[in-house]
């Protein structure tokens, strides 16, 4: 090729170059400063071997110097001016400067904790693999593109707007497929370490179990928020003792006192989360720093000052071991979270019938009452005897000897044991030593029933009535109306009423203060053998609904009332004497009779708001709290059910003859027959025995 022709080419490709040196090139190496990503080689090119390669070379190097010549006069009084702190002068920077100036880019970025500013760093992984990219270019196209994420990293938020928006304009489909892509990863937000721990608790309390242990796995952080008391005690708050509308779990019983103690402490924990230094007496009143030591290994207790001490069911730590100097938020006490595992656990057991069971021999003849508490059961027979067992061993303690015929009815406390007897006479006995402390009599006819409460005693007999014993003042009354056997009695203390159940097929309630029956529920067609009134946490959603419906209609003709004045009180339905400040009786009522159903009753209406089948036979034994009923029959069964739905959840069977008794506990049930036995099924040490069998 001659030099004409070198010429005639140069000239081709001088628009080219001028093209290039206007759009391509913005930015120059010598501007990249300290955070310069890609280093430019010692040569960039071959060892010259002829004329071509050596106008080539000229070539390149003509146009890297014009590039970092027009870098100089456009870029720099860019970065410097929106980076000062790295491509301003010395003499002009902010260390250097009394008066700081403000940044330009100070708008808080989203994606980030709000301490921190837009510029963020990038993460190793990703820089590694742009450069790894980038070294496949040539040094040219390395130096280019330099230049471009140097510019994007030092413009302002609205530049950097203008700058996306103009590229987004121009990308093809895949480019925005790769966009799409690349996006997804990064707009995810740590939400739970940007926002304040409260709204973070509140969030979280919104999860179910399971969800709360997935989150407490994404990050250390989370797991602090995730496994905090603050959300595990809400989460008791809402399942213990009760049904989660949410979810439809129930776990075990858990004394509510227990945990609205404990509710304010949660609030005060939530506030001052994370806060290290903080003073326990600044946080806590007095009465609440009060601690007592566990006893029982299930659940913990707070216990107030100067209150009776209770059995307490969640464990703390000794007192010596607490100081103003400690850290409050150190956990002190057995973990909610903990508290709720163990109950999740019952409950589970519960739900699939897994149990173990223990065996009570010893009463010659049938077995017709029982009550445990603790490790402690009382079983009361026809052979005339009560037995005193201990749970854990299994071991019998002592009987106690006194009455000349058959006992159908017991109840203790924490100091006494009364007992009744077809011989007509009720007993009272200090059940730890064994002795009778005293006999009443009165009744006509065998004492077949009895329930006491505080300072009532209430008595049912064969003589059709229902006698009431006050040990405060020692006065009697006898309450006088059913036609046949009264089989059993329950006393409201808080309402000062009793509920009565008889062999003339109807239940009624009578009021204490008036000595008159206010309300007789009737629809059983078989001898009523049992009345349960349910707590009054006991929640029915079904029938609250219906309820709430039925409160907020409008009757047409009713008086509106006067503008401005309040409604006159609605009278109760329980009568004129429960109008004012006295309290209603329980809402709810459960009863079994031998026409072998159960009923649930709304005791201010009389309704039967659901009748449970499934037992062949009468039934005559009944046990209930807020979240299962159990219930024993002639046909030898013990049904466990669901007192919301009336599904039988369970159905057991080992019994060889019909059961008589049952009591029912969080974590347990026994059962008594007339094979002269006693099962107690624990659901808390689960494990397979053959005597037992367990099906749907």
């Amino acid at each position: 090729m001659d030099k004409q022709e070198w010429n005639d080419n140069l000239t081709m490709d001088e628009p080219l170059r001028k093209r290039r040196r206007s759009e391509g090139y913005s930015m120059a190496s010598s501007l990249v400063g300290p955070k310069l990503l890609f280093r430019h080689p010692d040569s960039l090119a071959a060892p010259i071997e002829s004329d071509a390669s050596i106008f080539h070379q000229r070539t390149e190097l003509v146009t890297t110097s014009s590039t970092a010549k027009l870098a100089d006069e456009n870029v720099a009084p860019f970065l410097a001016r929106h980076i000062p702190d790295q491509y301003g002068p010395l003499e002009l920077r902010p260390d250097n400067r009394s008066d700081k100036p403000s940044m330009t880019n100070s708008r808080y970025c989203y994606r980030h904790r709000p301490d921190l500013k837009c510029r963020r760093q990038v993460d190793e992984p990703s820089m590694d693999y742009l450069q790894r990219e980038l070294q496949t270019l040539p040094q040219s196209d390395q130096q280019g593109i330099a230049h471009v994420w140097s510019l994007f990293s030092a413009a302002p938020a609205k530049h950097r707007k203008l700058m996306l928006q103009g590229i987004l304009a121009q990308c093809c489909f895949p480019q925005l497929s790769l966009i799409s892509a690349s996006v997804c990863e990064l707009i995810r937000i740590d939400f739970l370490t940007a926002l304040p721990p409260e709204i973070s608790f509140r969030i979280l309390s919104y999860l179910d179990t399971a969800s709360l242990c997935r989150a407490a796995q994404v990050s250390r952080r989370w797991k602090s928020l995730a496994d905090d008391d603050v959300v595990w005690h809400r989460m008791c708050e809402q399942h213990i003792h009760r049904k989660c509308m949410k979810c439809g779990w129930g776990l075990p019983l858990l004394e509510r006192k227990q945990l609205r103690a404990s509710r304010r402490q949660m609030e005060q924990r939530a506030a001052h989360w994370g806060v290290r230094n903080a003073s326990p007496s600044s946080i806590l009143s007095g009465d609440m720093r009060c601690w007592r030591e566990s006893t029982d290994p299930g659940i913990a207790s707070l216990d107030p000052p100067n209150s009776e001490r209770r059995v307490s069911k969640r464990q703390s730590v000794p007192p010596t071991s607490l100081s103003e100097d400690d850290d409050y938020f150190k956990t002190k006490f057995r973990p909610w979270k903990e508290v709720y595992k163990d109950r999740f656990k019952i409950g589970t057991n519960w739900k699939y019938g897994r149990c173990s069971v223990k065996f009570f021999k010893g009463h010659t003849n049938g077995v017709m009452c029982i009550q445990f508490d603790d490790n402690i059961l009382a079983t009361g027979s026809y052979d005339a005897t009560i037995k005193i067992w201990d749970t854990e061993t299994g071991e019998e303690l002592r009987t106690l000897r006194g009455h000349r015929s058959g006992i159908r009815c017991l109840q203790f406390d924490d100091t006494k044991l009364i007992s009744g007897s077809i011989d007509q006479s009720l007993k009272v006995w200090n059940w730890r030593t064994g002795d009778c402390i005293s006999t009443y009599t009165g009744h006509r006819g065998g004492v077949i029933g009895l329930h006491f409460d505080a300072t009532i005693l209430a008595s049912a007999s064969t003589d059709r009535t229902v006698k009431i014993w006050n040990f405060e003042d020692k006065s009697t009354f006898v309450l006088r109306g059913h036609t046949d056997w009264v089989n059993a009695v329950r006393v409201d203390t808080e309402s000062r009423t009793v509920f009565s159940a008889s062999d003339d097929c109807k239940v009624r309630l009578w009021d204490l203060e008036t000595k008159t029956c206010i309300r007789i529920f009737e629809g059983h067609v078989g001898q009523v053998q049992q009345v349960i009134p349910l707590p009054r946490e006991f929640e029915f959603e079904e029938h609250d609904v219906e309820y709430k419906n039925e409160s907020n209609s409008t009757v047409s003709g009713d008086d509106p009332g006067v503008p401005g004045l309040s409604p006159s009180p609605k009278p109760s339905s329980f009568g004129p004497s429960f109008d004012g400040d006295r309290p209603a009786p329980p809402r709810y009522m459960l009863t079994s009779a031998l026409d072998s159903t159960i009923r649930l009753w709304e005791t201010s209406t009389g309704r039967c708001l659901k009748t449970f089948f499934g037992h062949l036979e009468g039934v005559w034994a009944l046990a209930a709290d807020t979240l299962r009923i159990a219930s024993g029959a002639q046909d030898r069964m013990v049904k466990i059910w669901d007192p919301r739905t009336g599904k039988c959840e369970r159905t057991f069977t080992g019994h060889s003859g019909p059961v008589t008794c049952v009591d029912l506990g969080d974590s347990c049930f026994a059962t008594g027959s007339e094979d002269c036995e006693t099962h107690r099924s624990d659901f808390t040490n689960v494990f397979l025995l053959q005597n037992m069998k367990t099906k749907v």
